[in-house]
């Protein structure tokens, strides 16, 4: 991150603390994202990711620092808030709540719409539109219970973008999915970069990330390194982030990561 800094980058979080109770989640972390980066954010359990992204979002308000989004504060975001499109981690949706595919889809355009408007026929092609982008169109009537992990993440996906946001948060996206949609999804994320969107990710897959990601945040609490994947996923700064020895290399083609605890 700020390897090509914009004058007015999609996101802008400076020196930000966030606490609960004796608790301290997140330390003076700074960084920017700019219009078409794509940007990672790993770490440990426990290291903040979570709740960066949701003081992006402006869901959480913190202790000290400032947030600005899509060149305005966070707090005053107002109609500029339709611009940013979220899919949430996966296990954290309510499976029982009876809704169908395109329900689900059709609700992201529901920030567009006024006070007691209905959705028009405007809105109706959007959500058709996204269902056909992410090859979904024929679960539409479907409830979401009855999908798969894969075909459910493609139905959060298309209803974050069904306002073609300037801005995508996602957060462990790939959690519980199988490889091909897991390599779909990387391949539609760097068509909306190409488009000039913005994409930050909380991710665990370190392997995937180096090779789809433009840069890589080590959070843990605090920014531990900031760079593209070859600078800084490194056993340095691994090791600052989960606090134990780590290596990284190659084997092939694919990236890991070990992590070796020390006891006591």
């Amino acid at each position: 991150m700020n390897c090509c800094p914009e004058r007015n980058p999609a996101i802008r979080v400076r020196d930000v603390s966030v606490s609960r109770g004796d608790v301290t989640m997140l330390e003076n972390v700074s960084f920017e994202v700019g219009l078409g980066e794509s940007v990672a954010i790993i770490g440990p359990n426990g290291a903040g990711k979570t709740t960066l992204l949701k003081v992006i979002l402006g869901l959480m308000q913190p202790d000290a620092g400032t947030v600005e989004v899509l060149g305005r504060p966070v707090e005053r975001l107002g109609e500029l808030r339709r611009g940013i499109g979220y899919v949430p981690q996966i296990q954290g949706v309510d499976l029982t709540f009876p809704i169908s595919v395109y329900e689900t889809v059709l609700m992201g355009t529901y920030g567009n719409l006024g006070l007691l408007r209905r959705p028009g026929a405007a809105e109706h092609r959007k959500t058709v539109d996204a269902l056909e982008k992410l090859g979904v169109i024929d679960l539409r009537a479907r409830p979401i219970a009855r999908l798969s992990g894969g075909q459910r993440q493609r139905v959060f996906l298309a209803r974050a973008l069904v306002n073609q946001p300037q801005l995508l948060l996602l957060d462990e996206p790939t959690t519980g999915v199988d490889v091909a949609t897991t390599e779909s999804l990387y391949s539609l994320l760097k068509t909306l970069k190409d488009d000039g969107m913005a994409t930050v990710m909380v991710s665990h897959d370190i392997g995937v990330v180096a090779n789809y990601m433009d840069t890589v945040a080590c959070l843990n609490r605090c920014i531990v390194a900031h760079g593209r994947p070859d600078e800084v996923l490194d056993s340095d700064a691994l090791a600052g982030m989960y606090g134990c020895d780590a290596a990284y290399f190659h084997h092939g083609r694919a990236p890991h990561v070990v992590v070796e605890e020390h006891n006591g």
